[in-house]
């Protein structure tokens, strides 16, 4: 009987990381990117000086770069989505009247 080699697959199930950026994060880089493009395409049409264009496209980029890698060191995978689920639950809940109670 000859020896069977077996592929073993590792990073099943795993979240796609691209260049240190965790899953959600790659779609925000990506977005942000698009956005800044359209960005400068308006103002170059509206007729502002290409220099001062690209100074505050490359300023802005850089500021979307940094902050989208902080979110993604900061947050992972699913904790920036959690966070901002536990912002909606309520502290407490106050009921002012017995008839909720009564009606059990």
């Amino acid at each position: 009987m000859s020896n069977s080699v077996y592929q073993i697959n590792k990073g099943i199930n795993q979240s796609i990381e691209f260049k240190g950026l965790k899953a959600q994060y790659i779609w925000y880089l990506g977005g942000g990117v698009v956005s800044l493009m359209i960005l400068f395409a308006v103002m170059y049409i509206i007729g502002l000086p290409s220099l001062l264009c690209v100074g505050f496209i490359g300023t802005a980029g850089t500021f979307l770069v940094f902050k989208i890698y902080k979110m993604s060191n900061q947050y992972g995978e699913y904790g920036m989505m959690k966070a901002l689920a536990k912002k909606q639950v309520p502290k407490c809940i106050r009921v002012y009247s017995r008839a909720i109670f009564l009606q059990i």
